[in-house]
């Protein structure tokens, strides 16, 4: 990939935020990228897609040695997340499936 993994994810959560929240006001997502595992000598970045509302956490992995996977997770806000994450191929991950995902598992209704 000539873009930064964590760069071509933030462009692409970015896309279905934008149409969730034009589509869902309720849901209002909290979009994060965090470094942590990298601080602690694990090479990957970590994105968190939260749900106030309903206090539901989507959970994606980028690993340095791993770039052309995802890997990903429904958790809670409040819970620590499990040990076992869905993979699945980066070039799989567009804007639609992360509106999917933000629409299905934070739906309020």
């Amino acid at each position: 990939m000539s873009e930064q993994p964590i760069k071509k994810l933030s462009d692409i959560v970015t896309e279905a935020h934008t149409k969730i929240q034009q589509d869902f006001a309720l849901i209002d997502p909290i979009v994060g990228v965090s470094h942590n595992m990298r601080k602690n000598g694990v090479p990957a970045d970590v994105m968190t897609i939260d749900c106030l509302k309903t206090k539901k956490r989507i959970i994606i992995i980028l690993h340095d040695q791993q770039l052309d996977t995802v890997h990903y997770q429904f958790s809670f806000i409040e819970q620590d997340p499990a040990d076992e994450f869905k993979v699945l191929p980066f070039k799989q991950v567009t804007a639609d499936v992360i509106y999917s995902w933000i629409k299905e598992y934070f739906s309020t209704t």
